[in-house]
């Protein structure tokens, strides 16, 4: 059985949208996520960032590369889960190690 067909087969809510859907939503995250990453990395190559501000950005990189091997590849739906909740914790992560670094360059004023 192929993934998709396994992804078919799978008990979803009425809301989740169709696997064509999905794909489109990771190539659009996936670039965003690699720019974002790209910059961090390169201001802490640069050193105007502290490298510990990597960190998040690296992990959140691997977990979300780790997501469709785990998911459809594995077929771990705990395990892609568990993903999943990485993923988000280091986004949280991502924000708060950028945030005082950069939250002076950003006005949230008209």
């Amino acid at each position: 059985m192929t993934w998709i067909d396994w992804y078919d087969s799978l008990s979803k809510p009425s809301w989740t949208p169709a696997h064509y859907t999905i794909s489109l939503i990771w190539m659009i995250l996936y670039p965003i996520i690699l720019v974002s990453f790209g910059f961090v990395f390169v201001q802490s190559f640069r050193r105007t960032v502290p490298r510990r501000v990597a960190v998040p950005f690296a992990i959140n990189l691997v977990a979300n590369l780790l997501f469709m091997p785990l998911f459809a590849g594995l077929r771990n739906v705990p395990l892609a889960a568990a993903d999943i909740v990485v993923v988000w914790a280091t986004l949280v992560w991502c924000v708060v190690a950028v945030w005082p670094h950069y939250s002076s360059t950003v006005s949230l004023d008209s």
